[in-house]
């Protein structure tokens, strides 16, 4: 049973200036989650300095520290709500998504680019 942010014990309703103020408090250093993400440190810090992001990524993030993320939308008439997942996607159109996409391999901007050089220096 869930339980309303008004109803949880005061420890666990601190409040984190920012992420990198997060990945302090679980004792973790920017390495740790560079690790954990598969990615190198300044993109950690990249994250870390960011004001918008998706919420993939912070989710993403506040796991590789060893938290789990949770919504939770407050209304003006009712009590505060936890938001389980966005959108009306099912499990199995999110297998078959993935799926699908498994085999693709994302193209480097820099060897499009020297691609389109190429082509374009051989008409001349």
């Amino acid at each position: 049973m869930s339980r309303t942010l008004d109803q949880m014990p005061q420890e666990h309703q601190t409040d984190v200036a920012s992420l990198r103020a997060l990945r302090q408090a679980a004792g973790k250093a920017q390495a740790d989650i560079a690790t954990a993400l598969r990615i190198k440190q300044p993109s950690v810090s990249k994250i870390e300095n960011q004001l918008d992001m998706h919420l993939s990524t912070l989710r993403s993030y506040v796991e590789a520290i060893g938290g789990e993320l949770d919504l939770i939308v407050r209304l003006p008439t009712r009590a505060p709500m936890r938001l389980h997942r966005l959108g009306d996607v099912c499990d199995t159109e999110l297998a078959a998504d993935r799926s699908h996409t498994a085999g693709s391999v994302p193209v480097k901007r820099d060897s499009v680019k020297r691609d389109t050089v190429k082509r374009a220096s051989s008409r001349t």
